[in-house]
């Protein structure tokens, strides 16, 4: 039949993703550090200078990366 249910749509979705068909190289350690950074920038966030500095209009860091994102979005 044509219709299917959700969680056929779900099977069908997630067998795209599986782990064996994908072949990429990545450095563990360039991938290391890119989580440290990660995990800095949002502790960052959590922070209540952070709040202050978006109030004031001052932060630089978390907008400057969203600004890179943007430019660089495909």
């Amino acid at each position: 039949m044509g219709i299917q249910t959700t969680r056929q749509k779900e099977k069908k979705m997630s067998e795209g993703f599986s782990e064996e068909k994908i072949e990429v190289s990545i450095y563990k350690d360039e991938v290391k550090n890119l989580l440290k950074q990660y995990k800095k920038v949002k502790r960052y966030q959590r922070s209540s200078l952070y709040a202050i500095k978006t109030m004031d209009g001052t932060e630089e860091i978390v907008s400057s990366l969203i600004r890179e994102a943007e430019e660089n979005q495909l």
